[in-house]
């Protein structure tokens, strides 16, 4: 590994961060070609997942890229797609060495893109910035391996993990700083998802506002029977962002085809009792392509998503604010008996914004039990 191979591989992660949140049901991998210290080109997959970030700095490069270095944040795919493999593309440009994290887990390249590099003569190393590149790619992978996408659950609560008052009145209990965080997280997701109350209580918009963006994301309404109003934000603006409505068979039939007239996209989810399966739920959405789904509510859906440790990353935005008994708890009921069953996360971060305490958390994966 050269000295610089760490600065060019940060540079190729940071562009590849711009394609999140648009490019699934690909990955969002970045691309920069070198020569030494020199730049000569940068890419990052574009909206839609194509063309494919080295499609995009090899382009930039030119013939300049001939002996050069290509870091890029995932394997070069080596599969015919849409779009030919990029594999091939880097050996034709005739650079001289890849540098990548590891291996794409997609078994349609899983190795096969450094396989043909190396048989062309070009030299590839591996493990650098590995750690990070993981993390941009954790959904992208866990759909591969698993057919969900990963799953970011957002709690907005008080001091006191209360998320309204006993009369629903929330707004707001944090700051505009930690509202505008709220976008950039919208932003940086497959989907939006929330539940029928939170659309009967607040009737959101779930858009991304206040940034430029190439692509909204979808947004995702969990309710059994597809009790919401028809004349809210959400069919009004079908036109321009995309709704998916992830209901039950008991769904009343012209209810579903007067959201279907409007443009809605409707996905029927097997029961789990008295409510829809929440990993089937996962799994009908991972089948649709997205690779991750920002979750902000409300307490049932949230509760459930939890119970059925569907739930990879956790971010806990509490205001200076303190409600009391009477308000709505943050979560509804998880019918635990002993803590040993309660889901658990790990603190990855905790920063100050505004008045608010922002907390990211990641799951701690459940150990059987003697």
């Amino acid at each position: 590994m050269r000295s610089d191979d760490v600065r060019h591989m940060h540079r190729a992660l940071e562009l590849g961060q711009h394609g999140m949140g648009n490019t699934w049901p690909n990955p969002a991998v970045g691309c920069v070609i070198a020569q030494g210290d020199t730049v000569i080109g940068e890419g990052w997959t574009q909206p839609g997942g194509r063309p494919h970030a080295e499609t995009v700095a090899l382009l930039q490069a030119g013939q300049a890229a001939k002996g050069a270095t290509a870091y890029v944040t995932l394997e070069p795919c080596a599969h015919h797609g849409q779009t030919p493999p990029c594999a091939e593309a880097l050996v034709a440009a005739g650079v001289a060495r890849v540098v990548a994290p590891f291996a794409d887990s997609d078994p349609r390249v899983s190795g096969q893109g450094f396989e043909r590099l190396r048989s062309a003569g070009i030299e590839v190393i591996t493990g650098v910035c590995a750690e990070e590149a993981a993390e941009d790619h954790a959904g992208f992978f866990l759909r591969i391996e698993t057919g969900r996408p990963l799953l970011t659950l957002k709690l907005a609560t008080s001091l006191d993990g209360r998320i309204a008052t006993a009369s629903g009145d929330s707004q707001w209990i944090t700051g505009p700083e930690t509202r505008a965080y709220v976008h950039h997280l919208r932003a940086r997701h497959d989907a939006v998802m929330v539940g029928a109350g939170t659309v009967r209580a607040d009737d959101p918009l779930l858009t991304v506002r206040g940034i430029d963006i190439p692509k909204q994301p979808v947004r995702v309404i969990v309710s059994r029977r597809l009790d919401l109003p028809i004349d809210g934000n959400l069919a009004r603006t079908l036109d321009r962002v995309p709704v998916w409505l992830c209901h039950a068979e008991d769904a009343p039939e012209d209810i579903r085809l007067a959201w279907q007239e409007l443009g809605a996209k409707l996905l029927c989810i097997p029961l789990h009792g008295r409510q829809v399966d929440i990993p089937a739920l996962m799994q009908v959405l991972g089948a649709q392509g997205l690779t991750s789904v920002f979750c902000e509510g409300g307490g049932e859906l949230a509760a459930s998503l939890l119970s059925s440790d569907c739930v990879d990353r956790l971010d806990l935005h509490m205001g200076g604010v303190v409600i009391g008994a009477e308000g709505r708890p943050a979560l509804g009921a998880l019918g635990l008996d002993r803590l040993s069953e309660a889901p658990r996360f790990s603190l990855k971060s905790v920063r100050q914004s505004g008045d608010d305490v922002v907390q990211s958390w990641v799951r701690q994966r459940r150990q059987s039990q003697a």
